[in-house]
């Protein structure tokens, strides 16, 4: 069996009622329109699938790799526990309009209802315009019945915790909590592998035909988590040529490089793929003993679990999102 190299995946392009044209003017999104909201880098979820770009495995799915694969791509432990299915979501979010308010359901209520993983995530900002905003959570701890006073009164928005966000801002959303993306925003997410999404709020938004998209309340008010907080934002280390862990999970564990000068990475304690994204820059990745392979803004690569160590050299000052399981 030939060996596995890092692996780039065709982008899944996703238009959206509230997308934008950053995905192609910024993240350089070939094909991408000027509503697009979504790039979606790496999935197995079904219609969406993640298809090898480049290489001897090209044309390829990602299911199809990890079938043939399994511990080599994935990691032993990542593929006792999932199996075929890759355990992560891995996104890029334009929103030139804000999104509807939303929620996800937990792994218990998933599986119940949709025989489907929760859905937490986090969000790294790319960048952001001036004044662009985001919720995330409660201004203040309520209940179900408070809730659902300013819900049907229209005065939802009075009781959401608004963040202002600038480039480099990091949210970790875990499922339960109520949020949405505001308008002007573009940025990385990583998420559980789930598409269950119950939609609170859609600020009376209509299509080209004048119909709403479908709210879902009953569901909704059955898993929010109503208690206020105090650390929204994910505050983390700002330091140059170094790893710096952002958020570490059940789900996932991602951390920020932000480099100009090389970084080499030993992987041999951990039995996991590793994941970059490049929101910023351009970088060499060397590895074995004479395979490279190039990362660039807006691009997304997948390390097998199998190559412990590599070289990550900047071609000009950069910024990658380092992605495993732990």
């Amino acid at each position: 069996m030939n060996e596995l190299y890092p692996l780039k995946f065709k982008p899944v392009l996703k238009d959206k009622i509230w997308g934008g044209d950053k995905l192609k003017t910024v993240l350089h999104k070939e094909g991408a329109s000027s509503t697009c909201g979504e790039s979606w880098e790496i999935s197995t979820l079904e219609g969406s699938e993640s298809v090898v770009d480049g290489g001897f495995l090209d044309g390829n799915s990602l299911s199809e790799l990890i079938e043939v694969y399994m511990g080599d791509l994935v990691g032993d432990h990542v593929y006792d526990k999932f199996g075929i299915e890759f355990p992560l979501l891995i996104k890029y979010i334009d929103a030139r309009e804000r999104l509807s308010i939303q929620v996800h359901p937990d792994d218990e209520t998933a599986m119940e209802r949709h025989r489907s993983f929760g859905k937490t995530e986090m969000w790294y900002v790319i960048d952001a315009e001036k004044e662009a905003g985001l919720i995330t959570g409660f201004n203040r701890t309520i209940d179900r019945e408070t809730y659902l006073d300013y819900f049907n009164s229209g005065r939802i928005e009075e009781i959401l915790n608004v963040e202002k966000v600038t480039k480099g801002d990091c949210f970790f959303i875990p499922a339960g909590r109520v949020h949405t993306i505001g308008a002007g925003i573009l940025l990385a997410e990583i998420q559980q592998t789930s598409d269950q999404t119950y939609r609170i709020f859609d600020w009376n938004r209509t299509d080209d035909q004048g119909n709403t998209r479908e709210l879902h309340t009953e569901l909704a008010v059955d898993v929010i988590d109503f208690e206020h907080r105090s650390d929204y934002r994910t505050d983390y280390e700002k330091s140059e040529n170094k790893t710096v862990t952002m958020v570490d999970s059940h789900y996932f564990t991602t951390s920020i490089i932000q480099m100009d000068s090389t970084v080499k990475k030993d992987f041999t304690l951990i039995d996991s793929f590793i994941i970059y994204m490049c929101p910023e820059g351009r970088v060499n990745i060397r590895y074995g003993d004479s395979g490279s392979t190039e990362l660039k803004t807006g691009e997304t690569i997948l390390i097998p679990a199998q190559m412990k160590s590599l070289q990550i050299e900047p071609l000009e000052e950069s910024t990658l999102l380092e992605i495993y399981l732990r």
